[in-house]
């Protein structure tokens, strides 16, 4: 489960209080700092991490700088925190193997706060250093000073198999949502330094952003008719679909019909697994936070939910939407509760839905009876959010 620990060693002062009150609000995992006495007056509900060695020094104010502790010493941070209390986790930096296997020992060591490890990743000595690290310490930290992402991935390749956690330094809420993201997996952690309170509280939202398990129905077709020719959408994903996966599509926002992607073998075109046929463009299709959009609105960086036929989802970014004219079929169905839900398509063999079991449907195979896979949605829906208003589609 991905968390975030904030950083109060360069928030304005001003700003220090909010920023605190705003990361306990939210439940952040975990606050770093090198005030003892502060670390001190938060609940056990977070993470305490201390930064020994006080305030950093003029020369390190770029993430991920700290200034070095003195072998053997004792800070003042280590005296005003007798036995470690208020502290969950001491994070120092090291640089060298002798210095990571100091931290190491000392997490064998009986009794003791754990000790976390902080490196910035500038070559490929720190780069192996910092793999290391993340094999052998329960929490490794990690700035690295270049914008590429591959070093990431090779510490995420590293220590696949990992007891510890890896932190990643981040510069903004952005490269926060990249860094979740790398190698699928991403970072188990990010550490971020914000600038007020409202970014602690983007930074959660952030951190909630799941997709849901849908509870899908089955849908009963009662009629099936040819309606001439129309405008229909093609939705090109960014992501391979698996063979069971597809996208909800319907005419109505209260119903939407599970379309197929393109991952099957057809006779006459190669696969095209990034790709839904997905119906006309007047259609609404689900996204995530459970807002809808038209087809006609689809285009390159709009976010979807893909969905499988047991009601997994996943969220996948349109590359593009792809619009021509088509002869159109309308499908008509009804749910248990005797709801309608239609569905408008290209009125062609090779387009496909999917019925339960995953099974794929070609739509101008279908009969009355035919059962589809699909989803029933509680809402009324207004500009694409759910309201409780009055609203009749027909």
């Amino acid at each position: 489960m991905r968390f975030a620990w904030i950083d109060l060693r360069e928030v304005p002062r001003p700003q220090l209080q909010a920023v605190v009150d705003a990361a306990v609000h939210t439940r952040m995992a975990g606050v770093v700092a090198t005030d003892a006495e502060l670390l001190g007056t938060l609940p056990p509900t977070v993470t305490r991490v201390l930064v020994p060695g006080g305030p950093a020094t003029a020369a390190a104010k770029k993430p991920g700088d700290i200034t070095k502790e003195a072998k053997g010493s004792k800070s003042a941070a280590d005296a005003a925190s007798p036995a470690g209390a208020g502290i969950d986790v001491r994070l120092r930096k090291f640089t060298t193997q002798d210095e990571l296997d100091a931290l190491a020992a000392d997490n064998r060591a009986a009794g003791g706060t754990p000790a976390a490890g902080l490196i910035d990743v500038r070559d490929d000595r720190t780069l192996q250093l910092s793999c290391a690290g993340a094999m052998a310490l329960p929490y490794t930290v990690i700035h690295f000073a270049d914008p590429t992402k591959i070093p990431l991935e090779i510490v995420l390749a590293a220590a696949e198999s990992a007891d510890g956690k890896l932190v990643t330094v981040v510069a903004d809420l952005e490269e926060a949502a990249i860094v979740f993201d790398v190698l699928e997996r991403g970072s188990d952690g990010i550490l971020f330094t914000p600038r007020s309170a409202d970014e602690v509280f983007a930074l959660a939202r952030l951190l909630e952003a799941t997709t849901p398990q849908l509870e899908l129905s089955t849908l009963t077709v009662e009629s099936i008719r040819h309606v001439g020719l129309g405008d229909r959408v093609c939705v090109d994903t960014c992501s391979h679909f698996e063979e069971d996966e597809g996208i909800l599509v319907g005419s109505y926002s209260s119903g939407f019909v599970l379309c197929c992607s393109e991952t099957h073998p057809l006779p006459y075109m190669p696969t095209r697994p990034f790709r839904v046929n997905a119906g006309a463009l007047h259609s609404y299709t689900l996204g995530p936070e459970n807002r809808t959009s038209y087809l006609s609105e689809v285009g390159s960086g709009t976010a979807l939910l893909a969905v499988g036929a047991d009601g997994r989802t996943r969220r996948v970014v349109v590359g593009r939407a792809k619009l021509e004219s088509r002869p159109l079929l309308e499908i008509r169905t009804h749910a248990e509760d005797g709801r309608l839900v239609s569905l408008t398509v290209q009125d062609d063999w090779h387009v496909r839905v999917l019925g339960p079991g995953g099974k794929v449907l070609n739509v101008t195979d279908l009969r009355t009876g035919d059962e589809l896979l699909g989803y029933l949605a509680q809402d009324k829906r207004h500009v694409g959010l759910p309201i409780g208003e009055f609203c009749k589609e027909v």
